[in-house]
């Protein structure tokens, strides 16, 4: 019994050791196969103390596409700062104030490495590309519900008439829209909001409140040029009592930013004579009241155009600030100056003067009158010497438009 027993179990295994040997072939059949592209990766060898490691580099292994990192890491600084916008406005209606939060050195830095000069240039040339008369009416449509732009004040409500978008940027107003006040000195110079206003205190103007710039990095330093209206001084305290020509007057400041939306043209605040003009070449950061009271002296890293002169109380000077897609400013007398010019580099500046041999004044200006105009919304800041009893009749943050008054002895 125990002999035939051992011969069944011999005649079994004799029967499945094909089987296993064919499933075995097949295992390594496949793991061949699985294999196969690994082998023909550049591996390479180091040594360790254990054994010889053969690795294959990892870019070979796993390859990795910056785009959708970088949207994916800016779309979550974006949700970020739109949280804490949101947050300070929740704080803001409770009546809390929040002290301003400032961009370090290197994010100031990494948002001036971007190239907004040159999209900036871009946009101006996409600006200029005249619209098929079809598509006019929804492009211009678009932009008047998305940043609501009031076309009944527009001289030409037809918007088949503007052939570009430069043009519908650049409109003008109808003569009754925007009535000059007469009764007092100085007029707001543009539609806009008010970002801050009021004295000039320690050489430091507030761009918003608790955010402060340099009133000489802003201006400029002075030059030993007599056609210059302020002679030049040896420090930051001489440098604003040389801007007050008179005994007992003050300086002011105020600032006005325009939005999209807004009135592009600004025009003359007061009665006065432009005797200078400073052109500083710089970047075109974002100037909206968010970026305003994010980064410190924003004006002053900002492309500028800054006219000085003088009024019937001393010195007198606006400025406008360029901005992103903003790089195209204007000033209706000075076919000179070309902003936003790839000859022109940071840092630097160039000035004009419109004191000559036969025009020892300058140009004199209307209260009301037209200055000049940006491609889209900016920022004017208007720096001039008065009284000490001159009053501003404004409020941080409200709307203004063209005309309407700043303030008065």
């Amino acid at each position: 019994m125990a002999t035939s027993v051992g011969h069944w179990c011999l005649r079994l295994l004799l029967r499945v050791a094909p089987w296993r040997s064919s499933l075995h072939h097949c295992e390594n059949t496949a793991l061949s196969h699985s294999l196969q592209p690994l082998r023909k990766l550049p591996f390479r060898a180091f040594r360790t103390d254990a054994r010889k490691i053969h690795t294959a580099p990892a870019r070979s292994l796993f390859l990795l596409r910056p785009l959708p990192i970088l949207l994916v890491t800016g779309s979550g600084y974006a949700g970020y700062r739109q949280y804490e916008k949101y947050r300070e406005r929740e704080l803001e209606k409770l009546g809390l104030e929040i002290p301003p939060k400032l961009a370090g050195h290197w994010e100031v830095a990494l948002y001036k490495s971007v190239p907004t000069r040159l999209l900036s240039r871009a946009w101006g040339r996409l600006n200029q590309v005249e619209l098929p008369h079809w598509l006019r009416r929804p492009v211009y449509s678009l932009y008047i519900w998305t940043f609501g732009v009031n076309m009944k004040e527009a001289a030409v409500e037809d918007l088949h008439h503007y052939r570009n978008l430069s043009e519908f940027f650049r409109r003008k107003l109808k003569p009754q829209a925007r009535p000059v006040c007469g009764l007092h000195s100085v007029i707001s110079p543009s539609d806009g909001r008010i970002l801050n206003f009021g004295q000039v205190k320690n050489c430091e103007v507030e761009q918003v409140k608790g955010v402060t710039y340099s009133l000489e990095s802003f201006l400029g330093p002075r030059t030993c040029t007599e056609d210059l209206p302020f002679p030049p001084a040896t420090s930051c305290d001489s440098f604003k009592d040389q801007l007050v020509t008179r005994e007992g007057n003050e300086l002011y400041h105020c600032v006005i930013y325009l939005a999209p939306g807004d009135y592009h043209c600004f025009h003359s605040p007061t009665d006065w004579t432009v005797s200078h003009r400073r052109h500083f070449p710089g970047s075109l950061m974002s100037v909206n009241p968010g970026m305003a009271r994010w980064i410190k002296e924003l004006f002053c890293h900002n492309e500028r155009v800054v006219l000085t002169g003088d009024w019937k109380h001393g010195f007198f000077s606006l400025t406008a600030v360029g901005a992103t897609n903003v790089g195209s400013i204007r000033i209706y007398f000075d076919r000179d100056l070309h902003t936003n010019s790839p000859r022109h580099s940071k840092g630097s500046y160039n000035d004009f003067s419109f004191v000559t041999h036969t025009n020892r004044e300058g140009v004199p200006m209307r209260k009301g009158e037209h200055l000049g105009e940006f491609n889209l919304g900016s920022t004017i800041v208007l720096i001039f010497e008065a009284p000490k009893d001159f009053n501003f009749q404004l409020k941080t943050g409200q709307k203004i438009r063209f005309g309407e008054a700043l303030g008065s002895l």
